[in-house]
């Protein structure tokens, strides 16, 4: 089979490889790709930054947002079967753990993930535990069912607020920004106010999802233009996912009083803010929000699909053949795009 692997410990680094096709093991199954999606840890990666070099072993096969169809199960598998449509859950968790067991899966203390801790869906097939699979509806379209990872981390931090009739700023609009503006609009927030720092292609993907309100924070002072647009009070909920300290601050000061704030973008560096005046004295409630909720994230994006109100279709900007996928981190890389999806 082919695959696209991180063959050296250096930018770039991939080499497209022909690999024997695994089998799969007690409770595992064997899963052919039909679209995969570059994430943007796919990129941190191939950029080979510092968590990268901490974190990924090479040699180590990329990816970890798929859709596929089971083709063979090993022994004891009994949820799936052949013939099955599925997308995947990157986090393997231990299943033990104080995490696990009170239903903060997510939070495993012994996680593993996939495409980076061991090699992932970025080739024509995947061995993979069928506890981590999820059936997809039959009318969902591979490259959206590709995207429900990232989709998912929007699910999540879009409910971890009280987000429906409210007025919601979104900072970042990364791919996972753009499916939150996707999922706000889906449940009915009142106002939508998108925030990038000057990327035009993805300010206007934001319009066309449904934002209110779209800024960009190099040309004007975002916390003002907000207060302006909710009568000097501020927004009900932000959410921060760029992980720019730019970003964060405006969110702190762009939430009304008493409002809450999801943080689910990663700083690079440690942040410093005012705790007393930021946070203390105007009663706001902050919560860290990282992947998804195991399964409860899952089927709520099934009910969301099934609704008809969630329409992620512009988000997923650029569709290439498999061998093309040097181009896709390249697009990756510029920013000019949405989700890339590799068609195989």
């Amino acid at each position: 089979m082919k695959a696209i692997v991180k063959a050296r410990p250096e930018r770039g680094g991939l080499e497209f490889r022909d690999l024997p096709i695994p089998e799969p093991g007690m409770g595992e199954v064997l899963v052919k790709m039909r679209t995969v999606a570059i994430c943007g840890t796919d990129l941190h990666i191939y950029n080979w930054d510092a968590w990268s070099q901490k974190r990924v072993k090479t040699p180590r096969t990329l990816g970890h947002e798929f859709a596929g169809t089971v083709v063979k199960c090993g022994p004891a598998v009994t949820f799936v079967k052949e013939g099955d449509y599925v997308s995947g859950e990157g986090h393997i968790v231990c299943g033990f753990c104080l995490q696990c067991r009170t239903g903060e899966g997510h939070v495993c203390q012994d996680w593993k993930g996939l495409g980076y801790d061991i090699d992932g869906c970025f080739a024509e097939y995947l061995v993979y535990p069928e506890r981590n699979l999820w059936k997809n509806d039959p009318a969902l379209p591979p490259d959206q069912a590709a995207c429900q990872d990232p989709l998912g981390n929007a699910t999540h931090t879009v409910f971890a607020a009280d987000c429906v009739g409210k007025r919601v700023a979104v900072f970042g609009l990364g791919p996972v920004g753009l499916l939150t503006v996707a999922v706000l609009k889906a449940i009915g927030a009142a106002e939508i106010v998108a925030v990038d720092w000057n990327n035009r292609y993805r300010m206007e993907i934001a319009r066309q999802l449904g934002a209110t309100h779209v800024i960009a924070s190099a040309e004007q002072s975002v916390v003002e233009t907000v207060r302006q647009l909710t009568g000097g009070h501020g927004v009900d909920v932000c959410l921060e996912i760029s992980g720019a300290e730019s970003a964060i601050r405006d969110a702190l000061h762009s939430v009304r009083l008493g409002g809450t704030i999801v943080m689910i973008g990663t700083p690079n560096t440690s942040v410093s803010f005012d705790l007393a005046s930021d946070v203390i004295f105007r009663s706001l409630t902050i919560k860290g929000v990282t992947g998804r909720r195991i399964w409860d994230t899952w089927y709520r994006m099934a009910g969301l699909f099934k609704s008809g109100r969630l329409d992620i279709r512009p988000v997923i900007t650029h569709h290439l053949p498999f061998a093309q996928y040097e181009h896709g981190f390249e697009l990756m890389a510029t920013g000019q795009c949405g989700k890339v999806v590799l068609d195989l």
